[in-house]
């Protein structure tokens, strides 16, 4: 394929806002390759390591581990990468190495079994902390293989929070402002500007740039950062504007469920839904993943997210439904906006609706 084809820089944003990144285009085994060379290098000779979801959440419990410890290798991972991430830390960990794993919940143990469980063998110890919602039997098979596992209330906490009380270390007060500000944006209360800075520049930032500024300057960004996040909201914000003004509109239920579709960022897109009346709303990703946001009257995602292959919180969850079997199924994702993965998130929504309703007969 011809680089200027994927390429992002050239094209305009019509197209941008319909087409994934030029990541999506390069084959697994690519990036498996490029993956397995990155965490061979980053775990040599290190005796501390995070797997971490690399947004402000878990790059927030990154630096709180390094501030505790003076070291800490970062592995970036996702909840979808999860089991594959396990298994090359497993493959190149050193020997008695300590591992935190943040901000990062497995949809059922099964999927990460095998993998975790030589990590287990290999390392002097393994601590999870996160925030998400967990299912009791994986709670239970995480802690019983060797873990010592530490869950937050969802509504109430960030990972951030739940490493910085976790770790065994007097903090500066730095960190816990931090973590405060941290969860403003991951649990979308949205009462502190700087929240969402912290989620944008984690967002277009190298990981390791990013835990290195939040250790020295905590949530008060230097000038430059802030300087760099004005020029890159010029494209975010028309983004988010094309993302809203094709969104539509479902009654399903006792719900008004807006749906839209488009590279954008979809926490901005849902709060311009809510403000336009939905309960719920949804946002189909060109990559064929999805995110769900809810409201004070619509506090279930995660049950809508695990009916296609996703999970996450009440108000705030992701999927990507396992409907993409070959190239074809992704252009014709892009030509009709993500079509089919709307249908299939809204009928998740009428099986959601549908089940209310038994219940109260």
């Amino acid at each position: 394929m011809n680089d200027r084809l994927i390429d992002d820089d050239r094209l305009d944003l019509a197209r941008k806002s319909i087409l994934p990144g030029e990541g999506f285009f390069y084959p697994d085994s690519f990036d498996a390759e490029r993956a397995d060379r990155e965490v061979r290098e980053a775990l040599a000779g290190a005796d501390t390591v995070v797997l971490a979801d690399p947004d402000a959440d878990g790059l927030a419990c990154v630096a709180f581990v390094r501030e505790a410890f003076g070291t800490g290798a970062l592995v970036p991972t996702s909840p979808h990468d999860l089991s594959d991430t396990l298994d090359r830390v497993a493959d190149h960990l050193e020997p008695g190495a300590r591992v935190f794993v943040c901000d990062l919940c497995p949809d059922e143990y099964r999927y990460i079994a095998g993998q975790f469980e030589r990590l287990i063998e290999r390392a002097a110890s393994v601590q999870w902390f996160d925030h998400h919602q967990w299912a009791d039997e994986t709670t239970e098979r995480v802690r019983t293989a060797g873990a010592e596992l530490v869950v937050g209330d969802s509504e109430e906490e960030c990972s951030a929070d739940v490493t910085l009380a976790a770790l065994d270390h007097e903090f500066d007060p730095l960190y816990a402002e931090l973590a405060t500000v941290t969860r403003d944006h991951d649990l979308w209360l949205r009462e502190d500007p700087r929240s969402d800075d912290l989620a944008d520049f984690a967002y277009w930032s190298d990981p390791e740039e990013y835990v290195g500024i939040v250790r020295e300057h905590g949530p008060d960004l230097p000038p430059e950062v802030e300087e760099y996040l004005a020029e890159q909201r010029v494209e975010k914000e028309a983004l988010i504007e094309r993302a809203v003004e094709r969104a539509e509109t479902h009654e399903i239920g006792p719900w008004t469920v807006g749906v839209t579709y488009g590279r954008c960022s979809q926490n901005e897109v849902a709060e311009a839904l809510r403000e336009a009346g939905t309960d719920a709303a949804v946002v189909v990703k060109p990559s064929g993943s999805a995110s769900i946001r809810g409201t004070e009257t619509f506090e279930r995602c995660h049950e809508v997210a695990g009916q296609v292959n996703g999970g996450g919180h009440p108000k705030a969850a992701g999927c990507k439904p396992d409907i993409y079997d070959d190239m074809l199924d992704y252009a014709h994702h892009w030509t009709t906006r993500g079509a089919v993965t709307k249908q299939v998130i809204l009928g998740a929504f009428e099986r959601l609706a549908d089940k209310g309703v038994e219940t109260s007969q």
